[in-house]
């Protein structure tokens, strides 16, 4: 029995899962880690912790299947996008913390730019807006902030990568300095229409390319794990952004599919093949995957805060003690009461755009208690979700050509989360059998890159529906619902048009 190891390095854990030859999952470890909040919208990991987890979770999980590491024929990895590191490329010693993909300390940075007019090229080269959301303005604030670091990267002392690329360079024993096409495709640095770095957007961030990793197709040779990390040397084969995964995990190989991620924040990817839509309604324009060298491109949403703010109910407010509590206090809530939770906690992502914004929930009374925050926490997911959906099909007429949105991660489990989100959105909603569909899609690029599975007409064809919901809701209450979601957000943008 061969076997395939997912390393699935998220946000607020590490996990590694493995398959088995049927592409199903047979072990699981998972280890959590601290976040660091220094400052107001700051948001840090140490990069030791990104590491000792993956490999103590890896470890742990090999102990846990037949055959152990010597069954296990190769690794994908999936990982956090955006988070910036910066290190030595000598001794692999960070010079900074990671800064994390919801970190807002460059709005301000941001501001400067676009008052330099750099905004329009950055979009039309990489997709993007100019948001401190992505990984440029954090390796700039890096460079500009940390004694010395400027003079040590100009020499060529430094290294540049997202977390995938920093876990490639320590699990090879410091030797591949690499990343995929979907993880520098959120970088503001790489220029999707030609597939390279962009020299002039790094000229006019001040960032060295010679601190940047060379970039290969999602199903490649990333290197070999130094035997000493793991037990035995090991391939890495195949490398995604964790919402690029999701999609391949989803088989949303046809133009037109969709997929929408919960996690800490939601993601929503519409595959528009071999097209560059560019997005009139504030959506990224993106890397869907690259195989064999092709890339096929899609519409991105990205919401900053889903699955994080019933973590924030827990840990905040303490009015649960498990995310699996929220369902049933929902179902507990007084129908007579309609709140709207704008958890804009670090801002609004699309279609919004808004990095200076905060949370408000409006409309409590003396009455509103935990059942009623817990029902309005799962709303403010299906309303952010249909914002994006509504933006797509503004952009893009083929967008929803094929019906369904395809939902997975943790919130995905909630049945009265997915109701709601197929009443708000007017479509169908399906759930897979699979819901670690991030981690398969990885555990798939490195499968069929090492021979074990199917090629990409195969792997769609083992995807299965376990529950597909339908929307009940009527049209008028539909319509009013959001339609007051929709003031909820005006009443809280830091800008208003």
């Amino acid at each position: 029995m061969k076997h395939i190891l997912a390393i699935d390095q998220g946000t607020t854990s590490s996990r590694a899962i493995i398959f088995d030859e049927a592409m199903q999952i047979v072990a699981t470890q998972q280890q959590e880690f601290e976040q660091h909040f220094p400052n107001s919208g700051w948001v840090e990991h140490a990069p030791d912790d990104l590491l000792n987890t993956t490999l103590s979770t890896c470890r742990a999980v090999m102990n846990d299947i037949s055959g152990g590491v010597e069954s296990v024929a190769a690794i994908g990895i999936t990982n956090q996008r955006e988070t910036t590191l910066i290190w030595d490329k000598t001794t692999g010693k960070p010079v900074y913390n990671a800064i994390v993909w919801q970190d807002r300390r460059t709005a301000d940075m941001c501001r400067a730019l676009k008052a330099d007019g750099l905004e329009d090229l950055i979009t039309e080269h990489t997709g993007l807006l100019l948001d401190p959301y992505f990984s440029s303005t954090k390796v700039r604030w890096i460079l500009d902030n940390v004694d010395g670091a400027r003079d040590r990267a100009e020499r060529g002392e430094l290294l540049f990568g997202t977390v995938d690329c920093y876990l490639i360079w320590h699990l090879t024993g410091r030797t591949a300095h690499v990343t995929d096409a979907t993880n520098a495709a959120r970088t503001m640095l790489y220029d999707i229409r030609n597939g390279c770095w962009d020299r002039e957007i790094c000229a006019a961030l001040d960032i060295p390319m010679g601190i940047l990793p060379k970039v290969l197709d999602c199903a490649a040779d990333f290197g070999t794990t130094d035997p000493d990390l793991l037990g035995r040397a090991i391939p890495i084969l195949g490398v995604a952004g964790d919402q690029q995964a999701a999609t391949i995990g989803q088989a949303c190989f046809e133009t037109g599919m969709m997929k929408s991620t919960y996690g800490t924040g939601c993601f929503a990817l519409l595959n528009t093949g071999g097209d560059i839509v560019r997005s009139k309604s504030k959506l990224l324009t993106t890397i869907a995957y690259q195989l064999d060298g092709v890339p096929t491109y899609a519409l991105e949403g990205s919401i900053f805060i889903a699955g994080a703010v019933v973590q924030w109910l827990r840990d905040g407010l303490g009015i649960i003690d498990t995310a699996a509590q929220t369902q049933g206090l929902a179902e507990q809530a007084d129908p007579g009461q309609t709140l709207y939770m704008v958890p804009a906690f670090t801002g609004l992502g699309a279609p919004y755009w808004d990095a200076e914004c905060r949370g408000a929930i409006f409309g409590l009374t003396r009455a509103s208690g935990p059942a009623e925050f817990s029902r309005a926490a799962l709303e403010s997911v299906g309303f952010q979700t249909r914002d994006l959906l509504d933006a797509m099909r503004a952009d893009w007429a083929a967008s929803g050509t094929h019906g369904a949105l395809r939902v997975d991660g943790g919130m995905a489990a909630s049945d009265w989360a997915m109701q709601f989100l197929s009443d708000i959105t007017g479509a169908p909603v399906d759930r897979p059998t699979v819901l670690e569909t991030t981690a398969l899609g990885v555990a798939w690029l490195a499968g069929m890159r090492a021979g074990l599975y199917p090629d990409r007409d195969g792997f769609a064809k083992t995807w299965a529906l376990e529950r597909q919901f339908l929307p009940t809701m009527d049209d008028g209450i539909r319509a009013e619902r959001y339609a007051g979601w929709q003031d909820a957000v005006s009443r809280t943008l830091s800008v208003k048009d």
